[in-house]
């Protein structure tokens, strides 16, 4: 009997498609889901008869609640090297191996500034006012050149984009508690004196910060004051690194510019929810890390572990 693996949240059904799995299908049956499961009860049902388990990013919680409902589970695949919802002590203790992928950091890159670009020029409203026979021009853009660029975060991706604020000649500071003058000058960007100070002085902000205790409501209604009205956020990172109820707040009240936004205290979004339709935002379903070379990367890598996992060498093991 071939063992039973389970892929979450494959909305675009492309995740047998993309990947050649062909190396584990004599001893692996993969059945994809397209509909992600809104509560743990139903997400237990669902995997009950399930050996292997792939889920993309921080979608799923895996608390020990869960894990103790799998009786049959025995690997679980994260994309990525890092899962902050994974119980990795109860994993273990129910004899789950939980192992990661390759993640690459240029989508993210990529779609931070599609949203700060589409945020600049007004892209949405002037499309959709083109296409309905609207008004022929209906905003003005905001420049990036010469304006200020301030970065929550000079990691990886903070860097990268960074690198594309300086190339559209946008003066570039960041800031975050363990950055360093060295790291700084490293990316050219400069150092910003405190958290406060960047806020104050940006046309554009955006957040590049993994989330932990230290990071989550960084950005709060104290915060977003600090903004200049003429001012755009953007968030491609956690969503709890920003208040959302103090930014809903702020977009409504027009306090700032507008807000660009990739992540939700709530995935997917439920179809009432206020974020869906807030003023002044221009708002994405968590396609950071959604692109056709991702995609290749971690189901690629998901066949690899398997593999390894049934030669009993697992590869990327987390937790």
């Amino acid at each position: 009997m071939r063992l039973r693996c389970a892929v979450l949240d494959d909305y675009q059904s492309v995740a047998t498609e993309i990947a050649d799995w062909s190396p584990v299908a004599e001893t692996v049956e993969v059945t994809a889901f397209d509909r992600h499961f809104a509560d743990e009860g139903a997400l237990a049902a669902a995997l009950a008869d399930f050996d292997i388990v792939v889920t993309l990013r921080e979608r799923v919680p895996f608390p020990a609640s869960l894990l103790a409902r799998l009786p049959r589970l025995k690997l679980l695949i994260a994309s990525g090297m890092r899962n902050s919802v994974i119980d990795y002590a109860a994993a273990e203790a129910h004899g789950v191996t939980v192992c990661g992928t390759p993640s690459s950091s240029t989508p993210p890159v990529e779609l931070t500034w599609a949203l700060l670009l589409g945020l600049a020029r007004g892209i949405v409203a002037e499309h959709d006012g083109l296409r309905a026979g609207g008004p022929w021009q209906s905003t003005v853009g905001a420049d990036l050149h010469g304006r200020r660029l301030g970065l929550l975060g000079l990691g990886k991706i903070g860097g990268r984009v960074a690198a594309v604020g300086l190339a559209f000649g946008m003066r570039v500071s960041a800031w975050s508690r363990n950055l360093t003058a060295e790291r700084a000058e490293e990316v050219g960007v400069e150092l910003a004196p405190s958290k406060e100070e960047l806020l104050a002085d940006s046309d554009f902000v955006s957040v590049h910060l993994a989330l932990g205790d230290r990071t989550r409501g960084l950005v709060g209604a104290a915060e977003l004051a600090l903004l200049k009205p003429t001012a755009f956020l953007v968030n491609t990172s956690r969503s709890a690194i920003v208040d959302q109820d103090a930014l809903l707040a702020a977009l409504h009240a027009g306090r700032i510019a507008g807000a660009g936004l990739d992540v939700f205290d709530v995935e997917p979004l439920p179809a009432d929810h206020p974020m869906r339709s807030a003023p002044r935002l221009l708002a994405t379903p968590h396609l950071g890390y959604v692109s056709r070379s991702n995609y290749e990367t971690y189901y690629g890598a998901a066949v690899e572990n398997i593999q390894a996992f049934l030669a009993g060498t697992p590869l990327r093991r987390l937790g």
